[in-house]
Formats: C-alpha cells, structure tokens, sequence
C-alpha cells in the first residue's frame, strides 16, 4: 500500500492543450493542419495549472510534493516540453499551464548590491522553460505521422466489419448533419473532422449554436470517439495501433525512476501533447476495462498524472490518475494492470517491451527509410524491410 502521508517523491503529467481553432486531419494518414490557441483555450490550460497547484504544491494537500518550492519556482525541479508543431496550440498550452502552476509573485523579487529591490515584469511573472520539440527534430511527440505501418492499420480499420457496421449506423445521422458541414465531406472515415467542424462552429458560431439540431453534437463526438479509440490502439500491446504512445513511453519511465535517484532535482515532470497518446495509454494499461468511459477522445486541458511514491517497506509505487478536463472538478483514480497502484518496478516491467526508443527504433517499426531522419540509418541488410535473397519471406 502506498504511503500517503509522507507525499509524494515526483509526478509525470500527460497535458493537452487547449481549445484551438478548427483544423484537419487527413483521414488516411492522419497529418494535420496548422492550429492556434483560442483565450478560452488559455484561460483552461491556466485554470488546469492552479489545479495541480493546488493538488501537488499545497503542503496541506494530500498528494504534496516533498521538499519541492511551493511559490518560487525552481526551475531545476521542473521539465515541462511540449509538440512545437501544428501551429502554436500545444506550445502555448504549455506556458499557459505553467502559469497557473507558478503565478505572479513579489516573492520573486531581488535586491540588487546597491540596495535596490527589483520585481519581475506583470507583478512578479515567472518565467519558467518550456522545451519545443518540433516534428522534424523526433517523431516523439508525432509518431503515426509518416508511418507507413500506421496507415496499413488505418487501411486495415476501415475494412473491418465492424467499421462497416459502424459506418451503417451512423449513415442517417451523418445525412441529416450535411447542410451543417460546409465544404466538410460527411464520409465516416472524416468522422474526426466532421465533429471538430461542428464543435468549432458550435462554441464560436452564434448562428449555428443556435440552430443545430439538439442531440447533433452529441451524436458526432459519439462517433468521432468510436473512430479514435479504433486507430489509435490495437490487440496487442505492442503493435502499431498503439505508436502515440509507445514513442513516449520511454520518457515516461525515465523520468519516474530518475525521481528514485537521490540525486534527482525534477520533481514535476510535463508533457503537452495532443489527445492521440491517452487513447492509447489507457488501452496499454488495461484502464479502459475498469473505467470503459475514457476510452475515447479525452476533452480539452485533460491531464493524466502518474504519481511516484515510497510505501513503508521503501518501494517506489507508481499510481495512474486523471481529470477529463473542466468537465471533472477532481482527479479520478483510474487502475493499471487491475491495480491502484503498482510498483515501478512491475510499471517497467509491463510497458518497457512495448516501447520505442530511438528515431531508428521508429524508423524500422514504421517501415520508413526515407523520411524524418530515417535516410541516415543503412537499411540494406534488413531481413524485415528487404527480404530478397535472404530467404525470408513477409
């Protein structure tokens, strides 16, 4: 059992962004247009801040980080990185965050060898690092995009039965909704960019917030949810429906076992991401079989927080909770493998064959050679990706 009461060691925080503007996304590879926080989108990821604030740097707080600055920030204790592509909505989530997190404060000011007291611009703002990770430096943070064994799955979804199936019923639906797309194709393989344009237009649109048929948004996240939690997991744990995840993985459990090391200073670990990799991680953590309901598309500001602790016999327990965005007011304990909580040591155990940690690594699990740095790896030998003359068979 862990043991609360001395805090918690560190937390890994799994954060998306806020509300955007529209964009689209390809439905058969999933590459996306440019988008842009919206101040709604801001003022989330700020009010998603001074939650965690509340929960992990309030010394009365139950899940207290120990020994961590609780005002002034210490940027040693802090790694927050963030996807710095697809227009500035991730990125400026995560300052955003980090300012809720660390709010404006006198306490922050110096005096200079002159005498003179010296506060920071905006009463005190703290300026705190945020790591842009681009999509040409790792396909960390974008790892189906350019993948070609991911659109031989997305091939594979849409000829499934029960897609089909799917498709069918949503056809009704889907021809009452066209005079409410625009240019947007109501084809069911677009379902994801047929309910953003509806949500989109619903929150910034007066006209069609008020004449969209009741039930119509609704109805389009339903399947928008349904088609999203198909092409980004898979049956096994380890296969490439399940990519958004697996190339994160590796940070993950790096950074919850340097929080073992007492020569660790990080106490709060973030990552600002899009909502691809919760689809995935709560499928390769079994959560889904306990909690069905977070299986899709998680809302906007939503965070996963992966706690480490030390029970009374000196494990490091690893315990899995979440917030569906403003919708939850609190985090909801969700279970991995069946469990609370699980030790680092079993949390390794179960993940660490799934993952992939190398832009190589990528590289070959993809079948790319060409592009996103793969061209500099030599392929030639490969049994997988060139079988002539070796015998070896797909």
């Amino acid at each position: 059992m862990v043991n609360t009461t001395a805090g918690l060691l560190g937390v890994v925080l799994l954060a998306r962004h806020g509300d955007r503007t529209e964009y689209y996304q390809d439905p058969a590879t999933y590459n996306s247009t440019q988008a842009y926080i919206t101040p709604l989108g801001e003022q989330q990821e700020f009010e998603l801040g001074s939650f965690l604030r509340n929960t992990y740097l309030n010394p009365d707080s139950p899940s207290f980080i120990q020994n961590i600055s609780t005002d002034v920030a210490n940027i040693d204790q802090l790694s927050v990185r963030a996807d710095g592509g697809g227009g500035n909505v991730i990125l400026n989530s995560a300052y955003a965050l980090v300012q809720g997190l660390y709010p404006s404060t006198k306490k922050s000011e110096i005096t200079l060898a002159n005498g003179t007291t010296v506060i920071p611009p905006l009463g005190g703002y703290q300026y705190i690092p945020v790591e842009s990770l681009d999509f040409w430096q790792s396909p960390l943070f974008t790892s189906w995009i350019d993948c070609e064994y991911f659109q031989y799955h997305l091939a594979r979804v849409y000829a499934s039965p029960a897609f089909k199936d799917m498709s069918n019923t949503a056809a009704p639906f889907l021809t009452a909704l066209k005079p409410y797309l625009g240019d947007v194709s109501n084809n069911f393989t677009n379902m994801w960019n047929i309910y953003d344009h509806v949500n989109v237009q619903y929150t910034y649109n007066k006209t069609y917030y008020e004449t969209l048929p009741p039930t119509f948004l609704q109805q389009a996240r339903y399947y928008s949810d349904w088609l999203q939690r198909n092409v980004f997991t898979d049956s096994v744990q380890n296969s490439i429906g399940q990519i958004s995840i697996r190339t994160l993985l590796p940070d993950i459990i790096w950074a919850l076992g340097n929080m073992t090391e007492p020569s660790n200073q990080v106490k709060i670990n973030i990552q600002e991401i899009d909502y691809k990799p919760f689809i995935s991680l709560f499928n390769v953590t079994n959560a889904t079989v306990t909690d069905p309901d977070i299986s899709g598309t998680v809302n906007y500001a939503s965070v996963v927080a992966l706690e480490l602790s030390q029970d009374s016999q000196g494990h490091h327990e690893v315990s899995m909770k979440f917030k569906n965005g403003t919708q939850d007011s609190q985090f909801r304990q969700l279970k991995m493998f069946g469990n609370t909580s699980i030790t680092l040591h079993s949390f390794i155990a179960e993940l660490f064959w799934t993952t992939v940690n190398s832009t190589n690594e990528w590289c070959f699990s993809c079948n790319q050679t060409v592009h996103r740095g793969c061209s500099v790896f030599n392929y030639s030998n490969d049994p997988f990706l060139h079988p002539h003359n070796t015998g070896y068979n797909r």
